[in-house]
């Protein structure tokens, strides 16, 4: 025979029926807003898996003044990584948040004022700015050759693909150029000297290279 409960001095009701009853009931927000907010119970976990954390180390150090020094010291160093790591975090989504942008912008700079601007980064070690303002003069020299034709709010993926098809031998080295590009500016990683100098050798090959006749097979 299936229990039966009396609901708020109503008729007999199921077991089952009368659980479902107070689960809905009790899931009003009347009831829940005191509950603390889902970051709340992140920072809560994390208070807690720290003082864990604190104790057990304070245990391995004998519980001594030498223990709890050694406690204070590994929550400091646990802290200053988990800054750093929301700090990286931060950064690279602002950056990825920002998208690819016009590669030129609004500068009327020639492509001998981007190359020196880029080798001024390159001796600074600025290798991001360097490599960004190569790839700058490899779009202004284009369009100073007319190999490309000006055009404000071009992307650099835009110019790969446009460049590519000008100059077909020269389209996968484009397209690894502005991956490389793309990958540093935008992507969060590091530049270094390898890939400046991967660019400046991609200027070096493009300024003697000639467009394919219009019409031409490929």
């Amino acid at each position: 025979m299936t229990p039966v409960i009396r609901y708020g001095g109503g008729p007999p009701i199921a077991r089952d029926p009368a659980r479902e009853l107070a689960r809905r009931e009790l899931e009003k927000r009347m009831y829940h807003q005191d509950d603390p907010s889902f970051f709340e119970r992140i920072l809560n976990k994390i208070g807690d898996w720290l003082n864990a954390l604190y104790h057990r180390v304070n245990d391995i150090g004998g519980g001594g003044t030498g223990g709890g020094w050694l406690g204070y010291l590994v929550l400091v160093l646990i802290f200053a990584l988990v800054v750093a790591a929301v700090w990286w975090r931060i950064g690279s989504v602002r950056r990825n948040a920002a998208g690819p942008r016009s590669l030129l912008g609004e500068s009327v700079a020639t492509a001998e004022d981007h190359r020196a601007t880029a080798e001024r980064h390159a001796a600074a070690g600025e290798w991001p700015e360097a490599i960004r303002e190569r790839l700058r003069a490899i779009a202004r020299d284009l369009e100073e050759r007319t190999i490309v034709p000006p055009r404000p709010g071009r992307t650099a993926d835009e110019l790969a693909a446009e460049a590519g098809t000008a100059l077909p031998d020269h389209a996968d080295a484009l397209a690894s150029g502005v991956r490389l590009f793309d990958d540093v500016w935008y992507g969060g990683r590091d530049g270094d000297a390898d890939g400046y100098r991967a660019l400046v050798d991609l200027d070096d090959r493009l300024r003697g290279a000639r467009p394919v006749p219009l019409g031409a097979s490929s």
